[in-house]
């Protein structure tokens, strides 16, 4: 363009192409209603032209007048204003208006992002001479002109009472300054200004610090409240005036809730309110992060009208009603649940959290299904998917038995189109019902790796091809059995069929599906059965690149989900679920169901250790609160009431791993973290099977127990050596499994370790006399939105990035490691140029020289650890657990060889399944922070997967917690 070629490319104008994507032309509709507040306080309507005469006049005063003809300018202007006001947009949720000096701060930072370097710098220079000439006038001048507009009329603003709620929101956080928040504040305000606005600008100005104090979120998260009292109580609130509130509050949240018809009217009936108001504890709303108390005020707190009616501790009461509400005594187990909630030791699962106490309430997580190959059950799944989803359930179908494209069909004398239409079908299902409007539906389907359409199935998340057989919002995975590992790494070959040709295969495993799998391959050899053959490692290798290059199909292993299954006499495990860590045996008659709940992991340390007795109260109540769901639970599907009542399964799991890492000070990519994995899995496991065995002494077995891997005595860890012998390793498992000592399996195709610390034969011989309560009972779920909730680091996720922007539903959220805010606050090191250095470098340490190496190594992000410690910690779990866990597996620099040792390594350690595969995503930390000291998430213009795989600040990676 034109003022390329008078400008040297490193000092003026350089083109940075947009796509329509990036920067789409803002329409005029889309800004009506917004308004700017001017620096004297006055309101206009918003004006995208005088942006655009700013840009014009920055980039001739660089050019010269004679670029007012340059086409190339003006087309530079229109981006940039585009990217200014999508930016604006997106960053001010909450608020319908934005302040001249925000607006001048995204025209600075647009600038930057387009490379356009010297007329960001004409801009900045032209900025700062003029905010000199008004910075004290302003100052002096704006309370004087404030006046705010609520309820009973228009008002001066009251700075000193702003100041006292600025100061109790600071109260007990010794990094933080409430004058500071005062001054920012009042910049955001103006003359006229309604109350609800006043508060959203105090908390405004507290987030926009958290990227330099930690601290600040809590301060966020306390002038949130100071909002969310205002919406519930119509007047404003202090923080201690909630201690005689808070007892009333419950039983006034309850009565509207049934008024409106949202809540059970038995939690009228059958509950002391009184008596659970006094259980409420007020200085628990302090706990918050923002993020946290963000999450829960826009999209789980009960409303009527667009207004809440919950505080925080009435939101957990009426949690834990709900869970109580069929117990003998509702009122104390009521407290019971209430006390472990609020302290945030235990956190139910997102559709329980929605629903619980509700009139339709739909508290279970998972369900799973498998579809049947004709048109009557495909079109009937499709509508239990629907019902399902509604009452935000994630999903996980099983697609194998339908027939491929190409084989007969016999009532029509003509030829199937195979599955991938059907998929198509269910992945705009999944659009259309969005849980209730609170979050985005979620389906995986899954496919046999032998199935004869698996090749486009492994494409159905490409960008290119026919849209009509792709499927962009659904997710997919692999259902791989273990004779095609070990054809991969023999170099075999590899055929596929249509399941009508072979019916047998989709229900058989281990030994069993080698031997019909041969047999079939023969016939096919015979030229008897409708076929292709390939190379396994061809393939395999399609299978990693389409992982790599859309992020799906995800890879999970079908014989280590049903050889260590405990309820393999009942039927096969046909797939996992939406977030690969359930288990559980589907067919046509039953829908299976998953109900999950996560340990708060690091309020279960004690002096650098477990506290184990803690842990042990704590899973023994959470393990009620999740059977309970199983008899409240709001089934929209018959067939998964009958299979969840008959088995009962449950998926306890935990969160906050790594920060019990960094509390112990141990680095992720370690011997240390992987034993401290084996040691927390062990410890969660044995807690919860002994849990279930006292609900069932109590409350009686689950119907199917008997025959199941429990009932022979046979416990998680011992079913690994049934796994090592049908794999073809020579290992004895003639005699008692529970009492063979061998501390690894190394075998060609199953190689763990076997160590044990806890009386495991104490728990057979009470399994043996009581029974069990639950057919599953653990589960290590994604946590993505309760470990928010918590203000702790998600599932068993290692760090993302020390310091990044985190989107979701709620909007952006700056998320730094306070843990190591804290270490370098205790080396005297922690100031901006460190902040700007790690942002710079994307959250990572390793190129700072400032930060001392153990402290560097202490702190290694996602894409700094490889992925083999994930792993080996993921195996050490895996011995113990049930059901599965959700394993994200992160890579900085994918190759094909690496991707191929990682997923081997997976199947040699007896994994069950493996989640996303992440390389770097699409958005990074902002590299230059605005006057506000806000962070931004940008494209990063990474290639690969990273733009299409689930990126760890994705929205819709939300779906199971």
């Amino acid at each position: 363009m034109e003022a390329s070629k008078q400008i040297a490319p490193s000092e003026g104008v350089t083109p940075v192409a947009s796509s329509v994507a990036e920067v789409a032309v803002v329409n005029a509709e889309i800004l009506e209603g917004y308004k700017v507040i001017r620096r004297n306080g006055t309101v206009v309507s918003f004006d995208r032209q005088k942006i655009i005469v700013a840009l014009t006049k920055a980039f001739l005063n660089v050019m010269g007048s004679g670029g007012a003809d340059s086409a190339g300018v003006r087309q530079s202007v229109e981006e940039t204003a585009n990217r200014v006001i999508k930016s604006l947009l997106r960053r001010n949720p909450l608020s319908s208006t934005f302040h001249i000096e925000s607006i001048q701060d995204q025209v600075e930072l647009a600038l930057m992002r387009g490379e356009y370097h010297q007329v960001a710098r004409v801009y900045v220079i032209y900025r700062e001479k003029h905010a000199e000439m008004r910075r004290q006038e302003a100052q002096e001048m704006m309370p004087q002109l404030i006046r705010v507009s609520t309820k009973h009329g228009v008002v001066p603003l009251d700075v000193h009472n702003i100041q006292e709620r600025l100061e109790d929101a600071c109260h007990d956080l010794t990094e933080t300054n409430a004058q500071t928040l005062l001054q920012s504040a009042l910049k955001e305000m103006y003359d006229g200004i309604r109350e609800n606005e006043v508060y959203s600008a105090l908390f405004m100005a507290a987030r926009a610090q958290i990227e330099r104090e930690p601290e600040y979120s809590q301060v966020s998260a306390r002038l949130l409240l100071d909002s969310l009292r205002l919406e519930i109580f119509e007047q404003p609130i202090r923080h201690a005036d909630m201690e005689s509130l808070y007892p009333k509050h419950l039983a006034e949240m309850v009565r509207q809730g049934i008024v409106a018809e949202l809540l059970d009217p038995k939690l009228a009936e059958r509950f002391d309110l009184v008596k659970l108001g006094k259980k409420l504890c007020p200085q628990r709303d302090l706990q918050f992060n923002y993020l946290g108390l963000q999450t829960l005020y826009d999209r789980y707190f009960l409303r009527v009208d667009n207004r809440r009616l919950e505080m925080p501790q009435s939101f957990f009461m009426r949690v834990a009603m709900g869970l109580a509400i069929d117990e003998q005594n509702p009122t104390e187990r009521a407290a019971e649940f209430y006390e472990l909630l609020s302290s945030f030791l235990f956190m139910s699962s997102t559709p329980t959290l929605f629903n619980s106490g509700t009139r339709h309430s739909q508290l279970s997580s998972c369900y799973l299904t498998t579809v049947k190959d004709n048109l009557y059950d495909i079109f009937a799944a499709y509508q239990d998917n629907a019902m399902l989803a509604k009452f935000a359930g994630g999903l996980g179908n099983d697609w194998t038995p339908v027939r491929a494209m190409g084989a007969h069909i016999k009532g029509t004398n003509g030829k199937s189109q195979g599955v991938v239409p059907f998929l198509k079908i269910v992945n705009d299902t999944a659009v259309a019902v969005n849980q209730g409007g609170k979050r985005k539906g979620a389906v995986c389907s899954y496919l046999e790796t032998w199935h004869l359409d698996i090749e486009e199935f492994l494409e159905l998340r490409k960008n290119t091809g026919d849209e009509r057989r792709r499927a962009h919002d659904m997710n997919t995975a692999n259902w791989v059995p273990d004779l095609f590992m070990k054809r991969v790494m023999e170099k075999g070959t590899w055929t596929l069929f249509s399941p009508n040709d072979v019916p047998d295969l989709h229900d058989l495993y281990g030994e069993a599906f080698t031997r019909a799998y041969v047999n079939y391959e023969k016939a096919a050899a015979e030229g008897k059965i409708h076929h292709k053959t390939l190379s396994a490692v061809d393939l395999w290798r399609r299978m990693l690149t389409m992982l790599f290059e859309t992020g799906h199909p995800w890879i999970t292993f079908k014989d280590a989900c049903n050889i260590r299954s405990p309820q393999q006499h009942v039927g096969v495990v046909h797939s996992s679920n939406l977030c690969t860590e359930i288990t559980l045996n589907t067919n046509s008659e039953e829908i299976a169901v998953c109900n999950l709940g996560s340990v708060n992991l690091p309020a279960h340390l004690k002096d650098g250790a477990l506290d184990e007795k803690k842990l042990s109260a704590t899973i023994k109540t959470a393990m009620r609160m999740l059977d309970n769901v199983i008899d409240i639970n709001y089934y929209a599907v018959e067939k998964a009431k009958v299979s969840n009542q008959r088995h009962r399964p449950v998926g306890l799991g935990m969160m906050g791993f790594q920060d019990c890492l960094y509390e112990i000070g141990i680095p992720y990519n370690s011997d240390e973290a992987v034993e401290f994995a084996d040691r927390t899995a062990e410890a969660l496991s044995y807690e919860a099977y002994w849990a279930s065995t006292e609900l069932a002494e109590e409350r009686g077995s689950y119907s199917s127990f008997n025959g199941s891997l429990w009932s022979r005595g046979i416990l998680p860890q011992d079913s690994l050596r049934i796994l090592a012998r049908e794999r073809g390793d020579a290992v004895d498992t003639s005699g008692d499994l529970g009492m063979q000592n061998d501390e690894s399996l190394d075998g060609k195709y199953l190689q763990i370790n076997l160590s044990q610390r806890r009386d495991w034969n104490a728990l057979r011989q009470r399994i043996k006399e009581h029974g069990m309560r639950n057919s599953n009972c653990v589960a290590i779920a994604p946590t993505a939105t309760i470990a928010n909730i918590v203000g702790v680091t998600a599932s068993i996720e290692p760090t993302y990035q020390n310091i990044y922007v985190k989107s979701n539903l709620s909007g952006e959220f700056t998320v730094s490691n306070g843990y190591l805010v804290r270490d370098l606050k205790k080396l005297g090191i922690w100031d901006n140029v460190i902040l700007e250095d790690i942002k710079y470098f994307d959250g990572r340490l390793n190129n700072i020289e400032r930060i001392p190496a153990e402290i560097r190594a202490k702190y290694p992000t996602a894409f700094e650890i490889e992925p083999k410690w994930l792993i080996e910690c993921a195996a050490r779990r895996q011995k113990w657990i049930d059901q599965a866990q959700s394993l994200n597996l992160y890579i900085a620099q994918p190759s094909g060889k690496a991707l191929d040792e990682m997923y081997k390594l997976a199947w040699l350690r007896g994994l069950k399944t493996t989640y996303y595969l992440r390389s770097l995503g699409a958005t990074s930390t902002e590299k230059y922070t605005t006057r506000t000291g806000a962070l931004n998430a940008v494209d990063s213009g990474v290639n690969g997967n990273s733009a299409k795989a689930c990126s760890i600040d994705d929205p819709e990676c939300e779906s199971c917690q």
